[in-house]
């Protein structure tokens, strides 16, 4: 029976393969959060539209992709759309299943963050005579923005384990290149607990930007609170 294999274990903890998989790995998440934050925040303002056909077209997009699993999406977008003749690559249909999925529950973030500003907020806007663009890019969103940061950030985290599903569609990022690895050397344990080293020193660097962001948004609003206080 082969025991722990230190001298592989390090050894594999600066593995420039490896490290390449988790610099993929990053810039997936990245691309996939901003396309998703993108797409997520127009299913927002369609969700909230008063026109029912719109407002209903962006319910069942979220419907959709909420109730089916990510693989189940990812397998279609790359196996089941060359069937119709629509081909892509592993990259390219990485970053849409992703991107697409990640959409649907942002879209939810964002959607809650805008209605919990009080409609006086929007009317006051409307009545110095400014467009509903106006109010919603002056008004409405510097405001939503401190709801939804939170939640957009643990987003960030999930994604970020999240890439690995994109593995079974042969993309070439840290857990994809850690079972490459493993058919090779049979280093089952050490490779998956550098692998989950990676992630976590990923997700936990994260953690400390999620929380500069949070001070950072939340900062203007504590100036606010001790102005009223030593009115």
């Amino acid at each position: 029976m082969q025991g722990w294999n230190w001298p592989g274990f390090f050894d594999y903890l600066t593995n420039p393969y490896l490290a390449e998989g988790a610099v993929t790995t990053l810039w997936l998440t990245v691309a996939s959060i901003s396309a998703g934050f993108a797409i997520g925040f127009l299913l927002a303002v369609m969700r909230l539209s008063r026109l029912r056909i719109v407002s209903f077209a962006a319910a069942f997009y979220v419907w959709l992709f909420r109730g089916t699993p990510l693989l189940v999406q990812l397998i279609v977008i790359y196996t089941g759309l060359p069937q119709i003749g629509i081909r892509l690559s592993v990259i390219e249909s990485a970053l849409i299943g992703l991107s697409l999925n990640e959409a649907a529950y942002l879209a939810e973030i964002i959607r809650a963050g805008i209605a919990a500003i009080p409609f006086g907020q929007s009317d006051a806007g409307k009545a110095l005579g400014m467009r509903n663009a106006l109010v919603m890019r002056l008004i409405i969103l510097p405001q939503a923005l401190r709801i939804i940061v939170p939640p957009i950030g643990n987003s960030v985290n999930g994604l970020l384990k999240t890439t690995s599903i994109t593995s079974v569609i042969s993309m070439e990022e840290l857990l994809r290149r850690t079972q490459v690895l493993i058919q090779e050397r049979f280093m089952v344990l050490e490779l998956f607990t550098v692998a989950a080293l990676y992630y976590l020193a990923m997700t936990t660097a994260w953690d400390f930007v999620q929380r500069a962001i949070e001070r950072r948004f939340g900062r203007a609003y504590e100036q606010m609170g001790a102005a009223t206080e030593q009115r």
